[in-house]
């Protein structure tokens, strides 16, 4: 299986976040949304975690769990543009990077109802966060843009792995999960 392509597209759609990453080129927001996604450890993971999750998933679940998080995340977020604190959100964050990374490498596949909710649950803590962490001189509204247009990506990349790679490496998303659930216990311990 040649992943070249693939790999070469998500490598482009990251560029322009990469060549630019510091402040100071984007008064509007849009590239300081697009970056807050990928540069934070805790919500890349989570991102991509939902992708990969969503491609474990069987018919309606696929497309409902990377829009219901994109949703949510974004209603989040305007919630923390208003100043809405949410206790413990970084333990959320940090846990959603725990229970998505099982679910990854567990594959589970709960009712559609279960999995949408528990997506929204976790969406919500990193829509807030985002939400609160907009940078001075950024439009809200670019910012918004900015990181949803990354959110996206990121779950069209972790549902692009698992549905190019062969069924033989269906192991390997598995051990990505692991790996991702072990980096959310950390961050919940640190």
């Amino acid at each position: 299986m040649n992943l070249r392509k693939p790999l070469l597209a998500v490598g482009l759609l990251l560029s322009p976040a990469l060549a630019f990453a510091h402040p100071g080129h984007d008064h509007a927001g849009v590239l300081a949304g697009l970056t807050h996604p990928v540069f934070g450890l805790d919500h890349l993971l989570a991102m991509l975690a939902v992708g990969l999750w969503a491609a474990q998933q069987q018919g309606t679940a696929r497309w409902a769990l990377p829009m219901t998080f994109v949703a949510t995340m974004l209603l989040g977020g305007l919630a923390g543009f208003g100043g809405l604190q949410v206790p413990l959100m970084e333990t959320g964050i940090a846990g959603s990077v725990l229970a998505l990374g099982l679910l990854v490498a567990l594959a589970v596949r709960p009712p559609l109802i279960v999995a949408a909710a528990l997506t929204a649950l976790f969406a919500a803590s990193h829509g807030v966060a985002h939400g609160l962490e907009l940078p001075e001189l950024s439009s809200p509204w670019g910012y918004a843009a900015g990181f949803v247009a990354a959110t996206a990506a990121l779950h069209a990349a972790g549902y692009a792995l698992v549905r190019v790679l062969p069924q033989a490496a269906a192991p390997l998303v598995r051990i990505a999960g692991a790996a991702s659930a072990l980096t959310g216990a950390w961050l919940l311990a640190s």
